[in-house]
């Protein structure tokens, strides 16, 4: 037994484990990232090489000063190896990027590239890693026959509201960030902002909100979007808090201007 005892503790068998534990991990390592090679490779395989290339011209041209070679990321741009050609396309696709200036967050603009440049950029950011591919055509049609406003509604409410206003209309956030409003943004734009979670918000990955409910959020968003303001002025769609503050204030100066007048009828 003491022989056993001390064929155990002996320092040979701690290297053993210790180069067994190494090699388990490498080999670990190693299939993981063969997969996610696999993958990133299928991610780009609806993407021809020519798009590819003509996309990292674009991309070392006007990106890769913030998000460094080959997309790995600087001290002033995050890494965009994974995101995806869903991020880029948003990103680029609604005038984001390139920013105009550092600030709180990315604001909107007129997009600086072409349908055909952002889809460039786009496939090759996604030949990098695999990442969220630009959604089916499928689930931005609001006017789908399975669209389903009740549960579109209720979805946004409890997943979107509290940041972007009930009526969609956006909101302020914290530290000069704000949720942008919501009319007038492309169906793909939406479903890409929901893929992806740019800014401040969160991801709701195909996981989290199935696809047809995100064609079902969409659909309520371009049901208050083609709606407007039936009720008059919309008042910032901030509710009756602002309806009601209004009214007070507006009653309350006539009744100030009719005392005024009596004030001056009586001297």
């Amino acid at each position: 037994m003491k022989a056993i005892s001390q064929k155990r503790r002996h320092p040979i068998a701690g290297i053993a484990l210790l180069l067994l534990g190494l090699l388990i991990t490498g080999g670990l390592y190693s299939v993981a990232s063969t997969m996610n090679q696999a993958e990133a490779s299928n991610t780009g395989s609806s993407y021809s090489a020519e798009d590819i290339t003509e996309g990292e011209k674009l991309f070392n041209a006007n990106c890769a000063t913030c998000h460094g070679a080959g997309a790995v990321g600087t001290e002033d741009g995050p890494t965009l190896v994974g995101v995806g050609a869903a991020s880029v396309n948003f990103q680029v696709g609604t005038g984001r990027m390139p920013m105009q200036m550092q600030g709180p967050q990315a604001q909107a603009k007129p997009n600086q590239f072409s349908d055909e440049q952002t889809a460039q950029l786009a496939a090759y950011v996604a030949s990098l890693g695999a990442g969220p591919a630009i959604p089916d055509e499928q689930y931005l049609d609001a006017d789908h026959e399975d669209v389903d406003l009740g549960n579109g509604g209720t979805l946004f409410r409890v997943n979107c509201a509290m940041c972007h206003n009930a009526a969609a209309a956006g909101g302020a956030l914290t530290r000069g960030k704000y949720a942008p409003a919501l009319a007038g943004v492309s169906e793909q734009h939406i479903y890409e902002a929901m893929l992806t979670g740019p800014q401040n918000m969160p991801v709701f990955s195909d996981a989290n909100i199935k696809p047809e409910d995100k064609r079902d959020i969409i659909a309520f968003l371009k049901q208050i979007e083609s709606q407007g303001s039936p009720g008059g002025a919309s008042l910032g769609s901030l509710g009756p808090v602002s309806e009601g503050l209004l009214a007070w204030t507006g009653g309350l100066a006539v009744l100030i201007g009719f005392m005024v007048w009596l004030t001056s009828r009586s001297s």
